[in-house]
């Protein structure tokens, strides 16, 4: 092989490689692995998926001990079937539960951060949605447990740029507690639909949550089948049927998103 030939043929070789890193097939759906930084300088992973540019689009946070290829790997398909848009990310604070690994924290040497530092990483990923330009529908905050409580505050602080927040199981004890959501689904705009199972519901501090949730003119839904976060939504994880749970979702979804229209 001649010397232009070789040169040619390395080219493509190299193209095609660079491709299969950024984008994957996962559920037989195309995404491509994205990354950006925070204002603290923390660099962020995730998976965006694009159905149409036009479509709702809905950021996924994680879990505590946890990531989102694996939390929401049964849940992003249905997602997409539905039409929306979806950008997953992984916070600074997570691991392996349900399995995987979680990419933003495997470049830490040690990680010296709390849960309400992960704010700053749900403000990056909604900074990246508004300037990229490959979609231009809606944005939909999605949290779990540590996360859908610093979803609700992302929705209290940016209401002009997000249609609604769907908060699975909303933390505001322990070391939420600074930053925890009351004061902030007091004022909010922005429509906010608060999930739990419904054993979570005789916590005390779950009690004052959900007495705020409703005096402030939001939603909440307790589910018969279901367990802590997001995964109330997956039928191998609750041990029983989810249909319910998943109509609530996809309603309060289009509520929000069609109520100009």
């Amino acid at each position: 092989m001649n010397t232009t030939k070789f040169k040619i043929v390395t080219l493509a070789l190299l193209t095609v490689f660079l491709y299969s890193c950024s984008v994957n097939k996962g559920d037989n759906r195309s995404f491509t692995e994205v990354s950006f930084s925070t204002s603290d300088s923390v660099k962020i992973y995730g998976n965006l998926y694009i159905e149409d540019s036009t479509s709702p689009l809905i950021l996924l946070f994680h879990q505590g001990g946890s990531n989102s290829r694996a939390e929401y790997n049964p849940i992003i398909p249905d997602l997409l079937k539905e039409g929306y848009n979806i950008l997953a990310i992984d916070q600074r604070m997570g691991g392996q539960t349900y399995g995987k690994y979680n990419r933003t924290i495997a470049e830490f040497e040690t990680n010296p951060y709390t849960y309400c530092d992960a704010y700053k990483d749900l403000e990056a990923t909604l900074n990246y949605a508004k300037n990229t330009s490959r979609f231009s529908g809606d944005i939909i905050a999605w949290g779990s447990s540590y996360s859908g409580s610093l979803a609700i505050q992302l929705g209290s602080k940016n209401s002009s740029s997000i249609k609604g927040v769907i908060a699975f199981s909303p933390g505001s004890g322990g070391p939420m507690a600074p930053c925890k959501p009351d004061e902030y689904l007091t004022n909010m705009e922005t429509p906010v639909l608060v999930v739990r199972p419904k054993s979570e519901a005789e916590i005390e501090s779950v009690k004052d949550q959900l007495r705020i949730v409703n005096e402030s003119g939001h939603q909440y839904y307790l589910a018969e089948n279901g367990v802590h976060g997001s995964s109330l939504l997956v039928e191998e994880r609750v041990g029983n049927d989810v249909e319910e749970n998943w109509n609530i979702i996809l309603n309060f979804i289009s509520e929000i998103t069609n109520q100009d229209n």
